[in-house]
C-alpha cells in the first residue's frame, strides 16, 4: 500500500494487540491520517481508526482517536513518539520535568548543516574537550546539533522532538573529521538503536566520517513494577532498582 496523503500521529498510549500489531491512542498532529497509510518508511500500516466508538476512514488535527497499526514496526511503538508518513519516528522528551523546565532558557545545540559548519564549531572548542564525547541530537529537520558533553539533550534539542540523541566522540583521519564513537545514550529521549539511519545521514551531511552502526548500542526499559527507567546491560532484563524482570519489548518504554 502507499500513502494517500501525509499523516502525522503523536502516540499517547500503546496496547500490544497481537504479533505484528498494536492498538494506540493517538492525536493527529499533522496532515490527515487515513486508513491504508504507510508510516515509518513502510514498517507500519494504519489498519483501523476508531473515533468516539465509531469506525472512520480518517482523522485530522487536533483530534484524537484509537487506531490499529500493523507491521514489523508495531513492537517498537511507545508513548511520546511521533510517527509520520514522511519518514522515521520522532522521539519526545521522557526525562525529569525539572530538566524540561530548565531547558527553556538554556542555549540550544549548534546546528551543523555541512562540513563548513562542523569545522567552524570544532575551531571554537578547546582541544582538551575532544578527549570526551559531546552531546548530540538529530533534529526533526535531519541536521546534527552538538553541545558539550554534560549538556542535557533536551536543551540541545531546544525541547523539540528528535530523530535521534546520544553521545559522539570525534577524531581526525587523514585530516578529515571522524566520529570514532557514537551511542544512543540519552535518558532524556531514550531512542531505540534503530534510529541509527538518522544519525548516519546527519553525520554524512556534516562531512564527518562515521562507523557503519553505533559503537555503543543502548537498550532502555521502564520497569512495570517500580516505574524506574533503566538501561539493559549485557542482555540482562532485570530492574536494578527492584529486581523485577524488565519488559522484553520497547513498547513499554516511556512515561504514561
Amino acid at each position: 500500500m502507499t500513502a494517500v496523503t501525509r499523516g502525522e500521529l503523536h502516540i499517547i498510549g500503546v496496547d500490544p494487540a497481537d504479533v505484528g500489531a498494536a492498538v494506540c491512542v493517538v492525536r493527529c498532529v499533522g496532515g490527515v491520517a487515513r486508513t491504508g497509510q504507510e508510516y515509518e518508511t513502510g514498517s507500519l500500516v494504519l489498519d483501523r481508526i476508531e473515533w468516539y466508538g465509531h469506525s472512520v476512514d480518517a482523522v485530522d488535527p487536533p483530534h484524537s482517536a484509537k487506531v490499529r497499526l500493523v507491521g514489523e514496526g508495531a513492537a517498537r511503538l511507545r508513548p511520546r513518539t511521533v510517527i509520520s508518513t514522511d519518514g522515521p519516528r520522532r522521539y519526545g522528551y521522557v526525562g525529569p520535568p525539572e530538566l524540561w523546565r530548565a531547558a527553556e532558557h538554556a542555549p540550544g545545540g549548534r546546528i551543523v548543516r555541512g562540513r563548513d559548519d562542523f569545522e567552524a564549531w570544532a575551531a571554537e572548542q578547546d582541544p582538551g574537550d575532544f578527549a570526551e564525547p559531546f552531546t548530540y541530537v538529530v533534529g526533526g529537520d535531519g541536521f546534527l546539533r552538538l553541545a558539550p558533553r554534560r549538556s542535557e539533550h533536551v536543551a540541545c534539542a531546544g525541547r523539540e522532538h528528535v530523530l535521534a540523541a546520544g553521545e559522539v566522540a570525534f577524531g581526525r583521519s587523514a585530516g578529515r573529521p571522524e566520529a570514532v564513537e557514537v551511542s544512543n545514550l540519552s535518558t532524556g529521549y531514550c531512542p531505540d538503536a534503530d534510529c541509527w539511519p538518522a544519525v548516519a545521514a546527519a553525520l554524512d551531511r556534516a562531512g564527518v566520517a562515521r562507523p557503519e552502526r553505533f559503537t555503543h548500542e543502548i537498550v532502555f526499559r521502564r520497569c512495570t513494577g517500580c516505574g524506574e527507567l533503566g538501561i539493559v546491560r549485557d542482555g540482562d532484563f532485570v530492574c536494578v532498582f527492584c529486581g523485577r524482570a524488565l519488559p522484553a519489548a520497547a513498547v513499554d518504554v516511556g512515561l504514561s
